[in-house]
């Protein structure tokens, strides 16, 4: 996901898309806690994600 995605965004679609990353990165944590998790750099990448979703939700509200 780039940033240009994300500025064409609604603040609703923002805070919502920004609610289902920190969910998912919640269940990737668990999965890299007991085993299951094959590639721990999605970890990451989700990281990075809510990081710029943080951003256009601050310059746009």
């Amino acid at each position: 996901m780039k940033y240009t995605e994300l500025q064409d965004k609604t603040l609703e679609e923002l805070n919502k898309l920004l609610k289902d990353k920190k969910v998912e990165l919640f269940e990737n944590r668990m999965k890299l806690r007991t085993m299951q998790l094959q590639d721990s750099s999605v970890i990451r990448k989700i990281k990075k994600n809510i990081a710029r979703i943080k951003t256009a939700i601050s310059i746009k509200g």
